[in-house]
């Protein structure tokens, strides 16, 4: 088994638990309101605008030992650049208030995730990066398109307005297989700070989502 594999089942438990967010629940079950979507793009935003920045960061603290992954950085950059952009465009098309969202603060666990990323990149293991990487990626593919059919059938917005979830739910597809690519070449030291900050971002990313409005009515169980 490669090791992309193995981070795939060693993170079972901790992409289980992200999945299982009051949040996530309600969406899949068609229960969501306009201001929860509205809140979800307002936390994309505040850590999609920070993705750019967060790779040349990765690309410039590369040790020698990871030179060669620095096309594959370069690459990343020029895919994701602007995507903080759509997501305003979005939040303008569900009705809104995009400049609101530009100016506001994230909550604490968008805080607390990209201060990690951060951190990451700057005092630890620039590698560890791709565990963030593996779990927004991971999760854009096995929910983004599904979960907008949902909300825009529940709310009847119009395509304009799930731009950031179609795109990523299609472009992080093809970027799964370059991150495996990416770690399966990696030093058995680097795959485990990809490892473990997989962790770290599964669970930070799911306190996300624990952090947005629920909808005013009782959830029925619901497993993925």
């Amino acid at each position: 088994m490669r090791f992309y594999e193995q981070l795939i089942e060693a993170t079972a438990e901790d992409r289980k638990h992200l999945f299982a967010a009051p949040a996530i629940s309600a969406c899949l079950q068609g229960k969501v309101t306009l201001s929860s979507y509205l809140a979800f793009l307002q936390e994309a935003y505040h850590h999609v605008r920070h993705t750019t920045p967060l790779l040349m960061a990765v690309g410039s603290r590369l040790p020698k030992r990871l030179e060669w992954m620095r096309n594959a950085v370069t690459e990343y950059i020029e895919e994701e650049i602007g995507h903080e952009e759509w997501i305003l465009n979005d939040i303008a098309a569900a009705g809104g208030n995009a400049f609101a969202t530009r100016t506001s603060q994230p909550g604490m666990p968008v805080e607390v995730m990209v201060a990690y990323a951060y951190d990451l990149t700057q005092r630890r293991n620039p590698a560890g990066f791709f565990g963030m990487v593996f779990v927004l990626e991971g999760t854009s593919v096995a929910l983004a398109l599904h979960a907008a059919d949902l909300i825009q059938h529940a709310l009847g917005l119009p395509d304009a307005a799930f731009s950031y979830l179609r795109s990523h739910g299609l472009l992080d597809q093809e970027h799964t297989r370059h991150l495996a690519d990416l770690v399966n070449r990696m030093d058995p030291e680097d795959q485990a700070d990809v490892l473990h900050c997989a962790r770290v971002f599964y669970k930070l990313y799911g306190d996300m989502f624990r952090s947005l409005p629920l909808p005013h009515h009782e959830l029925e169980p619901s497993w993925i």
